[in-house]
């Protein structure tokens, strides 16, 4: 924290975040329900940042928080973290420990990088329950067992495609409103991240991922369940 902002303002988001978190697909929450509550809380951010000063900006701290995989391969968010991390203004980046497991690290403001923490563990459930259903599915049983492998790979490819397609217009609808303010956060907001970034001196490399199989049946189902959650409709109410 700085000397400008209000502790108790950022409290406050936080706390609006642990209670939409709680709304979690383990409690009978839907997907839909879910992912509602992403579009929500990304509200309540700008609703925040708009609350700032630029000098307030320009001085707030930034952090970094990592999404644990528990896996060593890749998985479904792998397609997705990118727009996640737009859609917070953050920046991300993948890593592996000492055993190999892979985390998405997110970098930039403190409330911005909780939003992406919680929008991750949001979708990276959804998919998780969708392919679940999928796989109830009369057409996921018409597949071969060996080639069902790569229908759970093409429904996940497809479902992230979908919802990283979604908060991209999201996150520009987002910017569209704000910038009717008069002030362009995502400018603002993205010097200080890129600043801040530069002084960690990361040493960072693209990686080409090998070409993959896809049935186009399976993309196309996850596709149509990414389609519909409802992300964008977020409720307008306190």
């Amino acid at each position: 924290m700085n000397e400008h902002s209000d502790p108790a303002q950022l409290d406050r988001l936080k706390a609006r975040i642990q209670g939409l978190r709680a709304k979690t697909l383990a409690n009978g929450c839907t997907e839909a329900e879910a992912l509602m509550a992403a579009a929500k809380v990304a509200e309540l951010l700008d609703r925040y940042e708009l609350s700032l000063s630029d000098v307030e900006i320009r001085h707030a701290a930034c952090e970094q928080r990592a999404f644990e995989t528990h896996r060593k391969k890749r998985i479904p968010l792998d397609d997705c973290v990118g727009a996640i991390a737009l859609f917070c203004d953050c920046r991300v980046w993948r890593e592996k420990n000492a055993d190999g497991e892979a985390s998405f690290v997110f970098f930039g403001l403190r409330a911005d990088v909780e939003v992406a923490h919680y929008l991750t563990e949001v979708i990276d459930g959804a998919v998780r329950n969708e392919l679940g259903r999928f796989k109830t599915s009369a057409a996921y049983g018409r597949f071969r067992h060996q080639d069902r492998a790569m229908a759970n790979s093409s429904f996940t490819l497809g479902m992230v495609a979908s919802i990283g397609d979604k908060l991209t217009a999201m996150k520009a609808d987002r910017d569209q409103v704000n910038q009717r303010t008069g002030r362009d956060l995502v400018v603002l907001k993205a010097s200080v991240v890129d600043a801040e970034l530069e002084k960690l001196n990361l040493k960072m490399r693209m990686t080409r991922r090998p070409a993959r199989m896809v049935s186009p049946l399976a993309y196309e189902a996850g596709e149509v369940a990414g389609a519909a959650l409802e992300i964008a409709r977020a409720v307008r109410k306190d």
